[in-house]
């Protein structure tokens, strides 16, 4: 069994670590979470377990417990690797500047297609503290167990093997994919998805740590989630509500400051990139 797993190839076998690393570590959460809204909500018990859950995910990804014989490989894979003050807050300009842009696309996009909604009429009888740590536990588990198996365990042998744009590339399309498992999402979303996927790639190739991505990832899906419940909007809507598109009322100076927008932020965004791959590079040197 060993000797067919190591003649699979590379692409192959960081597709199905990653994958099986995503469904370990986040669907004991999605149970949970559903027992929770179902049985109880007024008290968020699901978290507790959950909290020990993701703890011990975590410590098995950065290498802790069996098999030892894969403890080092684990170790490399997941890069968890501590970075520099400077390097963080480079990565953490870079990245949130990325989501801004792609918040700018977003705009421009939701006036060309309908993009799905998102219901929250399952959560409209939980309190709202109880809620809120749910979400934010939802969040976390987001962000650690993602981040460790996209960005870690899948981007991580790809771009040893085929370089950083094929690595991000499969990653991405993977991390899109997988999403489609949510009821709201369509295949309209992929391009989004893509997009968020090599926001973070960019950041774990550029520092060769999961450690800034992951803590942005939480917290845009904290966010996102708190935007939902407040306004009703999704995290890839710009209106609450369907807009008229540009193909029924033509192209307006809403459409064109839209396009301006993210044309203006993702050029600073690039830029934001290219001074975190030179404070990475000044951080290894010293």
């Amino acid at each position: 069994m060993t000797s067919f797993w190591k003649r699979l190839p590379v692409i192959v076998r960081a597709v199905l670590t990653g994958f099986a690393a995503a469904a370990a570590g986040t669907m004991p959460w999605a149970g949970l979470a559903a027992l929770n809204l179902k049985h109880w909500p007024a008290v968020p018990w699901a978290v507790p377990p959950a909290a020990l859950y993701l703890w011990l995910f975590w410590r098995y990804v950065c290498g802790a417990g069996w098999p030892r014989s894969t403890a080092a490989a684990r170790r490399a894979n997941v890069r968890a690797n501590a970075l520099a003050d400077d390097v963080w807050s480079y990565a953490l300009v870079a990245g949130g500047l990325g989501l801004a842009a792609l918040v700018a696309l977003l705009h421009v996009l939701n006036q060309m297609v309908h993009l799905p909604q998102k219901s929250t009429a399952d959560l409209a009888n939980v309190p709202a503290v109880s809620l809120f740590i749910l979400l934010a536990m939802s969040a976390a588990v987001a962000g650690i167990v993602e981040e460790a198996s996209f960005r870690g365990f899948m981007q991580a042998p790809i771009e040893r093997s085929h370089g950083p744009f094929v690595a991000i590339l499969v990653t991405g399309s993977v991390f899109s994919l997988v999403h489609l498992t949510h009821l709201e999402v369509t295949l309209a979303l992929l391009p989004y998805y893509l997009a968020v996927g090599a926001i973070y790639g960019m950041l774990a190739h550029l520092t060769n740590s999961i450690l800034p991505s992951m803590v942005l990832h939480a917290g845009g899906n904290m966010l996102g989630s708190l935007d939902l419940l407040t306004r009703g909007q999704a995290e890839w809507q710009a209106p609450a509500r369907p807009a008229a598109l540009i193909w029924e009322i033509g192209v307006g100076t809403a459409f064109w400051g839209s396009v301006i927008a993210f044309v203006v932020i993702g050029a600073i965004a690039i830029v934001a990139y290219v001074a975190l791959a030179r404070a990475t590079r000044r951080a290894a040197k010293a």
